[in-house]
């Protein structure tokens, strides 16, 4: 039979076939996008009201007492569901208003769901309410960059990850100036609410906004948003206010997806050591999720490190009768190193030389030497900035340019001991560090003034360590590839050679039930091994080392390889799980009905998101009382305080009890899990971060 005359370029562009298989509109993300999100109980009912509390406490800041005295005293306010208000309620509800919304920040999965829900929040009030979103982040607001939101734009976007719809950026509202330039622009639009979706950062700006445009009747508020999950609410007594933000739990399952994958991959070819540093520069919960979710052999949490401390240390120094001996507190570099090592040495003696370790990309900023380098660094660099009225990365654009400014400011200690920004000691500490880790300390700063961890090599500098250590390990004879019994046993048989007469001379625990054997630490060569052998009368020294048993050296001696990952820009660019879908568009529901009921400085949130969908309670949370002075650009500032891992919560106290089963130093398979794919489909529509979850049964919540 003959092939049917074939088709032109053009008839095939134009073939429906073609087209469906080709646009970039597919089945799976049209459905996503047309996927009904359901909504909390109360704004179901026709109407909203706030019911202000006085049930959670706070210990403000005098700073933010200063700094906010108009929405310092503002109360957490719960959202509840109204069937007959009265018409005064009825006529702020139903008032027509133009409502800004800005995205601020890295991108998080679910924001374009933020927008949709209060788009259809204000709709529902008002047809006639207008929405417009501001272009690329806070610049938009202040250079007058915006665009009116339709139906249409907001339809496209549902369900979907990113920030396309209009984009986002890192621009803080944080002067006289910026702030004129934002009050112009919500004047001249003539907004009376704005939307802050961002972190820390723009929830501080959402704070000092509403403060200024307070009297002129605008109103402002935040919605929590960052992947690394940092922006976490307690009151005083604990009781958790907002259990996390928003693109953390898809963030973390997209990189428990592909750390899981490595894991299975690593478990099959048995060859290397993959090294994944995972997105969480002040915090390690991305980690602790991944952990969760995919159980790697290994995983560091920086907050742990900095609890480290060294008890032998400090009881060498009560026997030598010395004073305490303060640098047995916290984690060093090189005691970090010896960790890992002890895992990978542990897990060789059982035959498996692979596995996987998962590092925050801020695991530096909890070591205490690294800390120390940082905050000097920055105060140095901030101060030259500040006094010489130019960049100190422009002045000094080599990394021996800088070293040499470095030793000019040491010498400077010597002459004048009132200097103790960079001592003596610390220029010769800082030398001993490796050249490109020297240029990592020094890098440019971000727009924020803060250390840019992300920019630096964290897993080269740990593994660099780590292989350093191995190596010395190898030559003592420590670091070895445990032999099955059967395999040695079969070559040996392979050899024509008796087993039991070569095995107690070969190996150091022969004798014993150990499934994997151990060559004996003296032999750590050929050289060594023929020796042995030689001594035990086994061999002469003109004999040959049978094959055999060279063979067995040769399997023993251990080839660390390692692979290295980055995860951060896929998982939060990634499509939002369902958990993240519902918990925005509720967040932007709350939002609208804030705006409603006349709320300013309260940040929109979910309490309860570990619970059932049935049991969560959307509530205004207080901005300027979570506030507090922290260090930034070599100044204190008033910021919003980040959440670090609580070492004593029982997500961590779980996953440290896991540690010996997920490391599986031993003869049986690896633990490994493979997550929960990220999807809509209704089977999984109740999965939560395992942090929650784990915590909420540790409190008896669930």
């Amino acid at each position: 039979m003959k092939d049917t005359a074939r088709k032109s370029l053009e008839e095939l562009m134009s073939d429906p076939r073609v087209l469906e298989y080709t646009s970039s509109l597919n089945k799976a993300l049209k459905d996503r996008r047309n996927e009904p999100v359901p909504r909390c109980a109360v704004f179901e009912k026709p109407y909203t009201m706030l019911r202000e509390t006085d049930r959670y406490v706070f210990q403000t800041d005098r700073e933010a007492e200063n700094k906010l005295p108009r929405i310092i005293g503002n109360k957490v306010q719960i959202v509840e569901g109204v069937d007959q208000p009265g018409p005064e309620i009825r006529g702020q509800v139903h008032k027509e208003r133009k409502i800004g919304i800005v995205f601020s920040g890295g991108p998080a999965p679910g924001g374009h769901n933020v927008i949709a829900g209060l788009f259809d929040a204000a709709k529902a009030a008002n047809p006639k309410t207008r929405i417009f979103g501001f272009l690329l982040g806070p610049d938009g607001v202040m250079e007058g960059g915006y665009v009116e939101l339709d139906r249409d734009t907001v339809d496209a976007h549902r369900n979907l990850g990113g920030f396309g719809m209009i984009k986002t950026g890192r621009a803080k509202i944080d002067s006289d100036k910026k702030m004129q330039l934002a009050r112009e622009t919500i004047k001249d639009l003539g907004l009376d609410a704005l939307v802050i979706v961002g972190g820390d950062d723009s929830n501080t700006n959402a704070a000092f906004l509403a403060e200024e445009l307070y009297s002129e009747g605008v109103q402002v508020l935040g919605v929590p948003k960052t992947i690394d999950g940092d922006i976490q609410v307690r009151d005083e007594n604990g009781e958790v206010l907002c259990a996390v933000s928003f693109g953390f739990h898809t963030a973390a399952r997209a990189f428990a997806t592909e750390v899981a994958n490595l894991c299975t991959d690593a478990s099959s070819d048995v060859k290397y050591w993959h090294i994944c540093k995972v997105m969480g520069r002040v915090a390690s919960h991305l980690a602790l999720e991944v952990a969760l979710q995919s159980h790697p052999n290994i995983t560091l949490i920086g907050e742990e490190l900095a609890e480290y401390l060294d008890e032998e240390r400090l009881q060498k120094a009560k026997m030598d009768g010395r004073e305490t001996d303060y640098s047995a507190f916290g984690m060093t570099l090189r005691h970090l190193s010896r960790v890992i090592c002890d895992g990978i040495v542990r897990r060789a003696a059982s035959g498996k030389n692979y596995g996987v370790i998962v590092i925050p990309e801020g695991v530096l900023e909890f070591i205490n030497e690294i800390q120390v380098f940082i905050i000097k660094l920055n105060t140095i660099i901030a101060d030259y900035n500040r006094m010489h009225d130019t960049d100190f990365h422009q002045d000094f654009p080599t990394l021996d340019e800088k070293l040499d400014y470095l030793r000019r400011l040491a010498r400077r200690s010597r002459d004048d001991r009132r200097y103790t920004s960079w001592s003596t000691r610390d220029d010769d500490l800082f030398n001993d560090i490796p050249a490109f880790f020297q240029e990592g300390l020094l890098m440019e700063r971000d727009s924020h003034g803060n250390f840019p961890f992300s920019q630096v090599e964290t897993d080269k500098v740990i593994m660099g360590l780590v292989q350093d250590y191995l190596k010395m390990l190898g030559e003592k004879g420590l670091y070895r590839v445990g032999i099955e019994r059967a395999v040695y046993q079969k070559t040996m048989g392979h050899g024509r050679l008796d087993p039991d007469f070569y095995g107690g001379i070969l190996f150091s625990n022969y004798k014993t039930k150990d499934t994997h054997l151990l060559l004996r630490e003296e032999i750590i060569s050929v050289r060594t091994l023929k020796q042995a052998l030689v001594r035990a009368g086994l061999l002469t020294e003109k004999d040959k080392l049978p094959s055999a048993i060279e063979k067995i050296y040769k399997k023993s001696i251990p080839s660390f390889k390692t692979q290295l990952h980055f995860y951060g820009y896929d998982g939060r660019g990634s499509d939002p799980t369902w958990f993240d879908c519902v918990y925005t568009y509720n967040l932007g529901w709350c939002a609208f009905s804030l705006i409603a009921s006349g709320a300013t400085g309260q940040m929109a949130a979910i309490k309860n998101i570990e619970l059932d969908f049935g049991q969560w309670e959307p509530i205004g949370i207080p901005i300027a009382p979570l506030m507090h002075l922290e260090e930034r650009k070599g100044k204190l500032a008033l910021v919003l305080e980040r959440a670090l891992v609580d070492v004593d919560s029982t997500a961590f106290q779980i996953v440290k009890a896991h540690r010996e089963k997920w490391l599986a130093a031993n003869a049986g398979p690896d633990d490994y899990r493979r997550p929960i794919p990220i999807t809509n489909q209704a089977a999984y529509r109740q999965d939560r971060p395992i942090t929650l979850l784990l915590n909420a049964v540790g409190k008896g919540r669930l």
